[in-house]
């Protein structure tokens, strides 16, 4: 199944509601996991407020819909978000997805 890297751009000073949004966010994340359509996920350290997501799932119109549905897109702390589909070549973790 192709995979689709995708970026979120967090919302200026919303760190207070995504602290509240986690839990939900998290717990989303975790059904997509036991699905099999996220691969890897989490947010980047220091600058501006983002995250990385991979998907697995059958088309970019499908990966865009996993987004729709987090928690944290459904509540507005996502400023921007960027989907496009992504393949491995090589690297330690290329063998595992």
């Amino acid at each position: 199944m192709p995979l689709f890297a995708t970026t979120y751009r967090y919302v200026a000073d919303s760190d207070a509601a995504r602290d509240a949004t986690r839990p939900a966010h998290r717990a989303y994340l975790a059904e997509l996991t036991a699905r099999g359509e996220l691969a890897l996920s989490g947010p980047y350290v220091g600058g501006e407020g983002g995250a990385l997501l991979v998907f697995e799932a059958a088309s970019e119109a499908d990966a865009v819909a996993l987004t729709d549905a987090d928690p944290f897109v459904v509540e507005g702390l996502v400023a921007e978000v960027s989907v496009r589909q992504w393949q491995t070549v090589s690297g330690r973790l290329a063998q595992h997805v």
